[in-house]
């Protein structure tokens, strides 16, 4: 699927391209969600939480100390959320070297750079961010970086892509948004955004079956 046909496929199905572009990261530009479980696993196995690879999933796009406080208050443990995390963050970026492009939809971002105002809206941490797009290819390419720590509300509010679309100054109604999680899709559609649902085009390998 060439570039131009991924980006005008609108789930709309509205002729009008939008303004602007807005791409969450994680299992969007880059293949990390893999990583981001194995990370996951390593780290929370230490503490005897458990935390499956649906439920990963389903929780995709939230920030990684949320998460650990519901898993903790689920399981009734008492840690330290905000030093899991960042024993989780640590592990991640020990495999940052390993991290690929999700190849069709950097094609879209690289087509557009040069026309279209670009952001990227995102649950981790702004620096990670940062450090996966270099990883991937895409240093300093997107004109605003919105991460975790930027906004009150995590995704499936509509905070972070706002917050996007004020950046890039594109009217939210007239920015497509790219995502690969039911919690990201829902906060752009809640922004009034209009959405591209990758994982009609791209599934990332798992360590277990998917129940």
């Amino acid at each position: 699927m060439n570039s131009n046909n991924l980006a005008i496929n609108w789930t709309t199905g509205e002729s009008n391209e939008p303004a602007g572009l807005i791409f969450d990261c994680d299992g969007t530009l880059a293949d990390t969600m893999p990583l981001h479980f194995r990370a996951w696993k390593q780290t929370l196995d230490r503490f005897g939480l458990q935390f499956s690879e649906d439920r990963f999933y389903a929780m995709a796009g939230q920030p990684t100390v949320h998460i650990i406080r519901i898993l903790l208050k689920e399981q009734g443990l008492e840690f330290d959320a905000d030093e899991i995390a960042e024993e989780k963050e640590s592990a991640f970026l020990g495999l940052l070297p390993q991290v690929k492009p999700i190849t069709p939809v950097v094609e879209v971002a690289k087509h557009f750079q040069t026309s279209k105002p670009m952001g990227v809206g995102s649950g981790s941490n702004r620096e990670v961010v940062k450090m996966v797009l270099e990883t991937i290819g895409l240093p300093d390419f997107f004109q605003v970086i919105v991460g975790a720590e930027d906004v009150e509300q995590p995704k499936p509010a509509p905070d972070v892509f706002l917050k996007v679309a004020q950046g890039i100054q594109v009217p939210a109604d007239e920015c497509c948004v790219y995502e690969d999680a039911d919690l990201g899709i829902e906060a752009a559609r809640r922004g009034g955004m209009t959405t591209f649902d990758i994982r009609t085009i791209y599934t990332p390998q798992r360590m277990t079956p998917k129940n």
